[in-house]
């Protein structure tokens, strides 16, 4: 074995380290080159900054065959799209290729030629997927439903929840019997006293008889400020009750 032919044979068994799956023989009628030698095929991906593989759907297929003296004379190239890649592209690509050959006579040079065509694909089609990647975010912005209305708050929700919870206390004072609702002004409950002895809590209706535990209420001088058995004043003292309640306990 020539000294070529060793030098040529370990950079193969070192592109099958590397590039595993990526790397296989092909018959040389596969590779559209004119040769009889043996022909090799890598698939090349494009990849962005850090190394990974763009999603992008493009695959190159990168074809050599060692000539006589390779290194010191260039190796024969051809590209084939595997997926998704211009005519017009190839043929850019496989004369950059060619060129840089002519640039890296002396040594073994086919992974540089994989890392050239990989950067270039990468600056090629990384583009289009950027810009359809900026459309597909400027589409998705225009589908974005925009809320209307006040937002709601931790403070919002506290105070609607305190509200629905004094009108629900409200609907239940509305079971109050008639008969405390129809006595005599100074023999009435209020509301407030109404809730305060816990008799709003009683099944079916309570008469509020002369002679009954209220008698012993009659003697009490309430301000015009007392709370009134209607519903608003209901209401108010319900809420005045919730918001002094936190500073009780």
């Amino acid at each position: 074995m020539t000294d070529y032919a060793q030098e040529q044979e370990m950079e193969i068994e070192a592109l099958e380290a590397i590039l595993m799956d990526d790397f296989k023989e092909i018959h040389s009628s596969e590779s559209g080159l004119n040769t009889s030698n043996r022909c090799f095929q890598i698939k090349v991906i494009p990849q962005d900054d850090e190394g990974d593989e763009l999603s992008t759907p493009v695959e190159l297929a990168l074809i050599f065959s060692h000539t006589e003296k390779y290194p010191d004379e260039p190796p024969l190239l051809n590209v084939k799209s595997l997926r998704g890649i211009h005519t017009e592209d190839l043929r850019i690509l496989k004369q950059n290729l060619e060129q840089e050959a002519s640039e890296n006579l002396g040594m073994a040079m086919v992974y540089t030629l994989v890392s050239s065509a990989k950067e270039w694909l990468s600056e090629r089609y990384g583009e289009d997927t950027n810009a359809e990647d900026a459309e597909a975010e400027e589409a998705t912005k225009d589908d974005v439903i925009i809320p209307h209305g006040e937002p709601v708050t931790v403070e919002t929700f506290l105070a609607w929840r305190e509200r629905f919870e004094a009108e629900l206390a409200l609907e239940r004072a509305k079971l109050m019997p008639e008969s405390a609702l129809s006595a005599p002004k100074e023999k009435r409950l209020s509301g407030r006293q109404w809730f305060e002895s816990g008799r709003g809590s009683a099944r079916g209706p309570v008469a509020v008889a002369e002679g009954s535990d209220v008698e012993d209420e009659e003697d009490i001088d309430f301000d015009d400020d007392d709370f009134e058995d209607d519903e608003e004043d209901m209401l108010e003292h319900y809420l005045a009750e919730k918001s002094e309640s936190p500073s009780h306990s």
